[in-house]
């Protein structure tokens, strides 16, 4: 038996996952935890999602690099579940040194990281063009390539990071994926082909200041947690686009709930220990697909326009417009069970602030039945009508309040009120931007 005073002391580790559809304002939330971590890692998605973080004032974008880079000493890692687009990787980390970010020396990519090559790109844009042209519609994706690159990797076909250490490997099996692609871009997509050494000089150019930054991500990670290090596992886009249990096929081309941060890190379940649930204090979207609280931002008006504008509600990596609408705890009620949800983080509280009257959704109509939760077929929440309770707002700044007894009463029932409606705790409130409007009511670390 081993005894207590030699037994391995090992890490606390979060989990922290978007509960809508993305834009919730994960990567503020990652990187104000990340003072208590020594680790960050991205375990899905590619450099179709982006973090915006805000640092005394100072905003900041990031889409590949985990928010933990913006922490002097904290190691962050990028996880075999994403997809790196090494270009762009490259010059992500070129602005940030730029501006006095230290990354290389920092920054670990997992060798088993399918990559995004320039012909995904093209077969992304190509089969949205196509769509539109048919009238079968967008999907609205980002036009970054991600999802094709997802569809190498499940065919088993993918050239993947650790490809780079081998040339010649590199070579042979980018000759035969490029001929499928460039197959499918010609005869179906009635796009252009892709010649072969442009784009092998590419890689070739980029594999360099790669290489010292390629790793064992699960091995690392694992060593570390034995060691005591607390680790943050950051996801990206939210639950509603996860490729499983999202509104498909509206949805993004990877699993996108806590779960996956064991699969997409290399880490064992076992060392997922919290999850926060990162929910806008409303609820928005970008790109197509059903919304059943959505509501016009045309109208100068109306309260879809306050929180478009008060909001600021343009897409970190497109710049689209995102559609708004009440919150939705029917919808957030799916979220809570597939995430294990552990504690909740409410942002973008402020927002709301000056609105008479706040709705939220709690159920829906459909073909002439109530029901409680998000249904999982597009069609049927496309037909879905809200039901809502109605509560008064409150007047005055809820803007950078760092404690609850300072909140107006309104703001505090109506967090309250979500709560309740979603069985689980509100631990984290953000009233702001900045990473020093956070107000802490239970730290995930520590409970």
């Amino acid at each position: 038996m081993i005894s207590p005073a030699n037994a391995t002391r090992t890490g606390r580790n979060v989990v922290v996952v978007g509960t809508q559809w993305g834009d919730e304002g994960k990567g503020k939330v990652v990187d104000w935890l990340t003072d208590n971590a020594q680790y960050v890692v991205r375990f899905q998605g590619g450099h179709n999602a982006g973090h915006t973080l805000v640092i005394k004032g100072v905003k900041t974008a990031l889409q590949l690099i985990p928010s933990g880079i913006m922490r002097e000493g904290v190691h962050c890692c990028i996880g075999n579940g994403v997809v790196v687009d090494p270009v762009h990787l490259l010059q992500e980390i070129e602005r940030l040194e730029a501006i006095g970010v230290s990354v290389r020396s920092r920054l670990f990519v997992s060798e088993s990281c399918p990559l995004v090559l320039p012909f995904h790109v093209a077969v992304d844009k190509a089969r949205e063009a196509l769509r539109e042209s048919s009238g079968a519609g967008k999907i609205g994706t980002t036009g970054k390539g991600i999802g094709p690159a997802y569809e190498d990797k499940v065919a088993r076909r993918a050239l993947r990071v650790q490809d780079l250490k081998h040339p010649d490997r590199f070579a042979a099996k980018l000759r035969e994926l490029l001929g499928m692609h460039n197959v499918l871009l010609t005869n179906h997509l009635k796009s252009k082909a892709f010649e072969f050494q442009p784009v092998f000089d590419l890689a070739m150019k980029v594999r360099e200041p790669l290489l010292p930054m390629l790793a064992d991500v699960g091995y690392m990670i694992h060593k570390a947690h034995r060691r005591g290090a607390n680790i943050l596992f950051e996801g990206a886009q939210g639950t509603l686009l996860d490729i499983d249990h999202g509104t498909y096929p509206y949805v993004t081309a990877c699993n996108c709930v806590a779960g996956n941060a064991a699969a997409g890190s290399g880490a064992g379940p076992d060392m997922l220990h919290y999850v926060l649930g990162v929910t806008k204090a409303y609820t928005t979207r970008v790109g197509s697909g059903p919304f059943p609280t959505e509501l016009p931002i045309d109208d100068a008006a109306g309260v879809g326009h306050h929180l478009s504008t008060v909001g600021k509600e343009q897409g970190t990596v497109t710049g689209r417009a995102r559609r708004c609408g009440w919150l939705d705890a029917a919808l957030l009620k799916r979220s809570m069970i597939i995430n294990g949800v552990s504690g909740l983080c409410i942002t973008k509280l402020d927002v709301l602030d000056g609105l008479p009257e706040i709705k939220i959704c709690v159920g829906y109509e459909l073909h002439g039945k109530r029901i409680d939760i998000l249904p999982l077929d597009a069609d049927d929440i496309a037909a879905c009508q809200p039901l809502y309770d109605s509560l008064p707002g409150w007047e005055g700044s809820t803007l950078g309040i760092m404690a609850w007894d300072a909140l107006p009463l309104n703001a505090r029932r109506y967090l309250e009120r979500i709560q309740e409606l979603l069985g689980v705790p509100i631990d984290i409130v953000s009233t702001g931007s900045d990473r020093e409007h956070t107000m802490v009511l239970r730290h995930p670390f520590t409970v």
